[in-house]
């Protein structure tokens, strides 16, 4: 028995890979993103330590002393090694040694009285102001746009400009270019009002969706199993197209079709309406066409299962309703669709989890427009983490958005699991032929 055992584990293997790297690794790796700040800006390795004008705005948010801050824009000026060793080498060595002589280690709290003392040099005078301008600049001590590549080194710089330890930490914290550990995502999403836009379009887009797939699949399986099976296999085949189209190819056709120079604009004008984009006209019409594009893919899908089930039905069930005088309404109410509950939980269930994460009809077609009216929860998180209009992609804001997509669909599940009586459906039969 255990070799048995064995033995099914080794040639199940290669599906619990598939199921390991195609499933369960890229839902762990959305959660660790989903924890981070990860972005454009900040890069997914070690960041280093920068100090520019956002920085200085977000510093000032906090309680720190205002000295802090003039340390940080107004550094001074120092006469060092470094500064007059670039004297030297733009300039004149003589130059360079008269200023050491009389003012090395000097300090100036500002550049116009570098500019005085630089003006009472007698050997190397300096007579254009500007010269003296871009001498000044040279020993200025500033870590403005300054890159640092390790803590010690910014801390250090930090210590220089006699910053206390309690500044230092936020000054440290906030000037960190790189990504690290945050629950911040979870709280922008709960305090962004766009996210109950997007959590309304979603409902919007799975409600009428869903709707019409169920619906529109199960009435086209219905009406093609009463009809001659070479004419039901014709409509089928027809109305399977939807799906095995290329999306581009599909959703180019729908444009055409509703498009200002379309399909219906062109039959319009012959009624005396002018031409316009039926699509992006307004989101009600953007709503209509996208629910179309996504149902008729849906309803294929539906119609198949569900013409599989009705063949599977015994004939014998519906023989028996005809001689007792059943009709057809009768029939369909009362033996097709009881038996077809397995089936219609199965296409709910899969088609909630596949809208919910889908969003490529409607990328194609509005790309969440018009003025981001169509714009669901997969599709925000697409844009924010891989085609942000402002540029910088928010890896882990992005990541968030999937995550909560991944909780509702656990969640769906289960609901429909319970809602259809999974257990039931599964249990052996209690007659056994």
């Amino acid at each position: 028995m255990n070799r048995i055992n064995w033995f099914g584990f080794i040639f199940i293997s290669p599906v619990l890979i598939m199921v390991l790297l195609f499933f369960l690794t890229p839902v762990v790796m959305t959660a660790f993103f989903s924890f981070t700040n990860m972005s454009t800006s900040t890069g997914i390795k070690g960041g280093e330590y920068l100090i520019n004008q956002e920085t200085i705005k977000e510093i000032k948010k906090y309680n720190i002393q205002k000295d802090t801050i003039e340390k940080l824009e107004n550094a001074g000026y120092s006469i060092n090694e470094e500064g007059l060793k670039i004297i030297s080498e733009k300039y004149k060595e003589s130059l360079s040694n008269e200023i050491k002589s009389l003012y090395f280690g000097d300090k100036f709290s500002n550049r116009k009285d570098l500019e005085r003392a630089l003006k009472k040099l007698k050997k190397n005078k300096i007579k254009k102001t500007r010269d003296r301008k871009e001498i000044a600049e040279i020993f200025k001590e500033s870590i403005i746009n300054e890159r640092f590549v390790s803590k010690s080194i910014f801390e250090e710089n930090l210590i220089k400009l006699e910053i206390n330890q309690n500044d230092r930490e936020v000054i440290i914290k906030e000037s960190y270019t790189g990504w690290s550990w945050t629950n911040n995502n979870f709280k922008l999403i709960y305090n962004l009002p766009s996210s109950y836009k997007f959590a309304f379009y979603t409902l919007i887009y799975v409600s009428f969706t869903l709707t019409f797939n169920v619906v529109f699949g199960l009435f086209l399986a219905i009406s093609t199993f009463y009809l001659p099976s070479k004419t039901a296999s014709t409509f089928r085949t027809i109305w399977f197209l939807p799906r095995i189209l290329p999306p581009v190819l599909y959703v180019l056709m729908w444009k055409w079709f509703t498009w200002d120079t379309g399909f219906i604009s062109q039959m319009s004008t012959y009624f005396g309406a002018s031409p316009k984009n039926w699509m992006m006209d307004s989101p009600i019409h953007a709503w209509t066409v996208i629910v179309l594009i996504n149902g008729f893919v849906g309803a294929s899908f539906g119609m198949i299962l569900f013409s599989s089930a009705i063949k599977a039905i015994p004939s014998s069930m519906l023989y028996a309703s005809e001689v007792d005088g059943a009709n057809r309404w009768q029939q369909i109410w009362n033996i097709i669709i009881p038996q077809l509950r397995w089936p219609i939980m199965f296409t709910t269930a899969y088609q909630t989890l596949s809208l919910l994460t889908s969003f490529e009809y409607i990328l194609l077609a509005t790309n969440g427009g018009p003025g981001r009216s169509t714009e669901v929860w997969a599709l925000a998180a697409y844009h924010t983490a891989l085609q942000n209009y402002a540029g910088n992609l928010q890896y882990g804001l992005g990541a968030t958005y999937a995550l909560v997509l991944v909780i509702i669909g656990i969640i769906a599940s289960l609901f429909y699991l319970k809602f259809f009586n999974f257990k039931d459906l599964v249990t052996k039969p209690r007659i056994e032929g």
